[in-house]
């Protein structure tokens, strides 16, 4: 207890010392508390509408619709936020973003089918991640590095916590206005307010004060000490895509140097691979029983359980990261994270796959308990990871290297999901995919070694 409220009180310093760093947190935990409510709309909408009786496949589909051609084009989406100016980027993001909320919400309520509307949730999702990458670039910009990893892991969880209330709200306005597109397109339309408040906070920043500092050349510029310009003779368009593709290169090249970013992005994306194939078997299983009549919320409700446990694991990463990274070390807790993820997913997800009639009811119990437990490991890992980017990567890659973590979260999330999706049945039924899952987290864990053997000038081996 000693130590949260040394941690608290760390945080109350670190953003009474630094108005930026508390209007740059209105911008993070606005923009996650929005995307709680708009992306809980949408599953009571889509996931968990009897009427939609959507399969396992279209399910995945739907993921992938939502992140993965984001993923393609994230690491150029990095390089600009290394390019242009982060305070005009989160300014136009927030209101392009809550312009795309608006569309979703008349959309709903028009009654279209599901195409278009994870079309346009495509759309708002890619925002989201642009912005998250973009506050999480600037943040250094705004705080001293020894307040870097307290306070980031302390802001990063409580916008995940920002992220499970607005989900909260969401699904109590649907079960209070009625299941149905009509509750769901004013849960979307109300989640706008997220985008309107980011968008007031980034106005208030000078320009380039989340940098990149202007009078730096670009990552990738053609001539060295003219900022921004490209080779004698080259048109604009294709010098501005010759020097994206460059700082493409040397974000990833930056992100490989430290060996400890490197262990960050293995844990990261073995993570996320098990979340994937975790997030489907949940989906599924909580809607066994569903037979087309008012059985929506009732499944929406035990969604909304599991999410609150994986949030209030989030919550306690934060507490538990900043103890761990100064005793461990970063690659150290990140192998934690891992082994106690293997436990977890061997003895509390298993038996959701097996269990039938009164047993059932105490595997739930079990998914709620796993829920809680792989969302600590899982935020602690990226706590780790975040911490290791922020401090050994410089501000003119910065921006690429956290795009670059946005795409492995997605690509190994959306794969994840695709990969399941094909064999796992209907009711979730299906041990081998549990198994599988933890044999990724073994993976991660093999891979970590591999690479703290090497052994590369430059590389931070200090917490």
């Amino acid at each position: 207890m000693e130590r949260i409220r040394r941690g608290a009180g760390a945080l109350r310093t670190a953003l009474r010392e630094s108005p930026g760093a508390l209007r740059l947190a209105a911008v993070r935990l606005s923009g996650q508390f929005g995307d709680g409510m708009f992306q809980a709309a949408l599953s009571g909408a889509i996931l968990f509408n009897p009427e939609r009786e959507t399969d396992p496949l279209a399910i995945a589909g739907g993921f992938a619709a939502l992140l993965l051609p984001y993923s393609i084009i994230g690491p150029y989406a990095g390089a600009l936020l290394d390019r242009w100016d982060r305070r005009t980027v989160l300014l136009i993001a927030n209101i392009l973003r809550g312009l795309l909320i608006g569309v979703t919400a008349v959309s709903l309520l028009g009654g279209v089918r599901e195409t278009p509307l994870l079309l346009l949730a495509l759309s708002v999702v890619g925002v989201s991640r642009f912005v998250g990458a973009g506050v999480s670039a600037s943040l250094p910009r705004v705080l001293a590095q020894q307040r870097l990893v307290a306070t980031n892991s302390i802001l990063a969880t409580v916008a995940s916590g920002c992220a499970i209330l607005g989900a909260g709200v969401a699904f109590g306005l649907i079960a209070a206005i009625g299941a149905g597109d009509r509750a769901s397109a004013t849960a979307v339309a109300v989640s706008a307010i997220g985008s309107v408040v980011g968008a007031w906070a980034a106005a208030g920043f000078r320009r380039h004060a989340l940098g990149p500092d202007p009078d730096e050349p670009p990552v990738g510029s053609d001539v060295p000490g003219q900022p921004g310009q490209a080779g004698a003779g080259s048109p604009p368009a294709q010098s501005s895509l010759r020097a994206i593709a460059s700082g493409l290169r040397s974000g990833a090249g930056a992100a490989w140097r430290s060996r400890e970013v490197t262990t960050a992005m293995i844990g990261i994306a073995a993570h996320r691979a098990v979340f994937g194939a975790d997030t489907l078997l949940m989906v599924l299983v909580l809607r066994r029983g569903s037979t087309g009549g008012g059985g929506g919320g009732h499944h929406i409700a035990k969604f909304s359980a599991a999410i609150s446990a994986t949030g209030a694991g989030m919550l306690l990463a934060a507490v538990i990261a900043p103890i761990l990274i100064p005793r461990l070390g970063r690659s150290r807790t990140i192998v934690a994270g891992l082994l106690t993820a293997i436990v977890v997913q061997v003895v509390l997800v298993t038996p959701i796959t097996i269990a039938d009639g009164t047993g059932e009811r105490r595997a739930e119990l079990c998914l709620l308990a796993a829920a809680f437990l792989l969302g600590l490991a899982g935020q602690t890992i990226k706590l780790t990871g975040d911490a290791a980017m922020q401090i050994d990567i410089d501000d003119l890659h910065r921006g690429q290297v956290f795009a670059l973590q946005d795409t492995i979260f997605n690509i190994t999330y959306v794969g994840a999901l695709a990969g399941t999706a094909l064999w796992i049945p209907a009711d979730g039924r299906s041990p081998i995919v549990v198994l599988a899952a933890a044999g990724v987290y073994c993976c991660g864990i093999a891979a970590i070694a591999l690479v703290s053997a090497r052994s590369q000038p430059g590389d931070n081996r200090h917490p």
